[in-house]
């Protein structure tokens, strides 16, 4: 009787066999969906109103909300591959049923304020490009939402290079417009000093904290890496853990450095100039357009328009991993397309300042923040899930600092909100 003992690799076998650049590119790409989301309309609008109104105040913030950034969503992503499960999933197994009912109400709140912010986004966008009316607008970047999530059904990796490509146009038109901008480097460079100018300051730091630090992209990454490569033993996870946390640090650089050169355009162009409506994203585009010529105006709208486009494609597949995971639902994605996008709609509809609304709607974010990085760092300590993945103790201390930051600064603005 003859054996023959037949050994079939492992996915990520396969995928280094191709060549070793090849093998590291298959770990790549989940980052880059949550990375664009940290460059959505949102970002434009506060990072913008910062520096045309305070100049380099707030440098240190969006640096400091970047590298945090960094932070959680390398534990999220690693949730992810441990445990195999989203974040909404293991907060459904863990979580008593009323708080996750209440973890699911605010997440959705999350989800429509994020909706709120890409779509007006878009809309502007379409206006500077085109005069499209700013409500044809909103319905135009709603309906194209869908062209970008139906490459899902191609597989991860066509939704995921699609986005990245959308973020690497992002990147390069505000490049270009920073080179135009020539920022004062020594001033940028003290921005980096951690200081405040009163309740409004505070107020735009909690917005770029909340534009940056995404609650519903958590949710996302941590559904897009269970079982993506799956890992044949313990070796293996490993390398794919090694490769998720470079995925981060690449998507998560090319955002941070979009939006410190938000930042710096903003400040090096409008800040002390008396160019009237500087704070908003309709003044910002016209601002650029005389000051450092069409081209640059050209390039902001373009980022602007893409920006929407791909973050409310990823932000309606949040609503969906929130369901999903939360209440162990699906419903159509028409369905769950129109819930987030009537919000924004309205909004439109009834003619409210758009780039007040976005700053708003970052605030909301910020304050649903600590709902998703609470259950994250209470999950990702946890041996019994983690296995070899578990946090080490001092990740578990920055994270839980981080944290409280977190919730510390948004009482403190709800305090101001109310008194």
């Amino acid at each position: 009787m003859v054996t023959n003992d037949v050994t079939i690799a492992s996915p990520l076998q396969t995928a280094r066999a191709r060549g070793r650049v090849r093998g590291r590119l298959i770990l790549l790409g989940p980052a880059f969906v949550a990375a664009v989301a940290y460059v959505d309309p949102g970002n434009f609008a506060t990072n913008s109103t910062a520096g045309a109104r305070y100049g380099y105040l707030l440098v240190w913030v969006v640096v400091a909300a970047n590298l945090a950034a960094m932070l959680v969503q390398t534990l999220t992503a690693k949730l992810g591959l441990a445990t195999g499960r989203s974040l909404p999933e293991l907060c459904r197994e863990h979580l008593p049923r009323p708080v996750n009912r209440v973890m699911w109400v605010q997440a959705e709140l999350v989800a429509m304020a994020t909706d709120l912010a890409e779509v007006i986004g878009g809309a502007v966008a379409l206006y500077l490009l085109f005069g499209i009316p700013l409500l044809a607008g909103g319905l135009i970047v709603g309906a194209a939402a869908f062209a970008v999530l139906a490459l899902r059904s191609r597989g991860f990796r066509a939704f995921e290079i699609a986005i990245a490509v959308l973020l690497g146009v992002i990147v390069l038109a505000f490049a270009v417009n920073l080179l135009s901008a020539r920022p004062d480097v020594p001033a940028a460079a003290g921005g980096l000093l951690p200081r405040m100018q009163g309740t409004d300051s505070m107020m735009l730091a909690a917005g770029i904290l909340g534009a940056t630090v995404m609650p519903h992209v958590i949710y996302v990454h941590s559904a897009l890496t269970p079982n993506r490569i799956p890992a044949a033993d313990e070796a293996e996870r490993r390398i794919v853990a090694k490769g998720l946390r470079t995925d981060v640090l690449l998507a998560l650089s090319a955002a941070g450095a979009v939006n410190l050169a938000m930042l710096l355009v903003a400040a090096s162009t409008f800040h002390g100039s008396g160019i009237p409506g500087t704070d908003t994203l309709e003044g910002v585009h016209a601002g650029l357009a005389g000051s450092l010529g069409a081209v640059a105006a050209l390039g902001f709208a373009v980022a602007l328009l893409l920006s929407g486009l791909a973050s409310t494609s990823v932000g309606t597949y949040a609503g969906e991993v929130i369901m999903q995971g939360f209440l162990r639902r699906r419903v159509p994605l028409a369905v769950r397309r129109l819930v987030t996008l009537v919000p924004a709609l309205l909004v439109l509809a009834v003619g409210v300042d758009p780039t007040r609304a976005l700053v708003l709607s970052q605030v909301v974010l910020s304050f649903g923040i600590p709902f998703a990085l609470i259950p994250v760092v209470a999950f990702t300590r946890r041996r019994d899930l983690m296995g070899s993945l578990v946090n080490r103790p001092a990740t578990t201390a920055v994270a839980s600092v981080i944290t409280a930051l977190v919730v510390a600064l948004n009482l403190f603005l709800l305090w101001q909100l109310v008194a």
